[in-house]
């Protein structure tokens, strides 16, 4: 009867993990998954929902990211926040203090710098040497952590669909902070203008040079 009762368990464990879409990821197949999309991209096009947690505070928003290989990117924020790399220098605006920053991108500790492996150069055997994996109904989750702690962040927690998009990204960083993007309505090598990717100040904003 013992036997029966266990073989009746497996088979019941079995069919519970089919029903729930838990089979075990393929980590090496889904990372690479990920790097032949990624890589092959010139231009990506995304809607995105940011949430950052910085010394206990939470403050969300959302928008539109622009990237272009090397290193452009435009984050268009719908509370008017602008975020823009021209592949040499990072400008920030903000709009509800009327300013707006220069700085280089070596100089840069901002996330959304390291980020533009959306585009650019994807190559997690490089960077990361150890993986968590758990399987999701809308894909894997899979969590990477850094060869060296000379990376700002600790680990990055990718939700990857079957159609190896990245669909959430989470990022903790070495001070504890994370930050949390979500992305939807991707496009692929759309069509961008030379001047998303270049800023000038608003009418009476100036620019504070952080490069000087």
């Amino acid at each position: 009867m013992m036997v029966k009762w266990i073989y009746a368990g497996g088979i019941f464990c079995f069919l519970a993990a089919l029903a729930l879409g838990t089979e075990p990821v393929d980590v090496p197949r889904t990372l690479k998954g990920v790097e032949d999309r990624y890589n092959q991209i010139q231009t990506l096009q995304v809607k995105y929902t940011e949430r950052i947690t910085q010394r206990g505070r939470t403050r969300s928003d959302s928008g539109t990211l622009y990237l272009r290989k090397k290193g452009k990117m435009r984050w268009e924020y719908a509370s008017g926040m602008l975020f823009i790399s021209d592949g040499k220098f990072i400008y920030s605006y903000y709009p509800e203090e009327h300013r707006a920053e220069k700085m280089g991108m070596k100089e840069s500790d901002d996330m959304k710098a390291p980020l533009a492996f959306l585009l650019g150069e994807v190559d997690f055997k490089r960077d990361f040497g150890e993986y968590r994996s758990k399987p999701q109904n809308d894909g894997a989750l899979i969590t990477a952590l850094p060869k060296s702690d000379k990376f700002p962040y600790t680990e990055v927690t990718f939700l990857i669909a079957p159609d190896s998009t990245i669909r959430r990204l989470e990022v903790k960083l070495q001070t504890s902070d994370l930050m949390v993007f979500t992305f939807e309505g991707e496009k692929k090598n759309p069509l961008l203008s030379d001047a998303l990717f270049q800023f000038t100040p608003p009418k009476g904003v100036e620019l504070d040079d952080l490069t000087q």
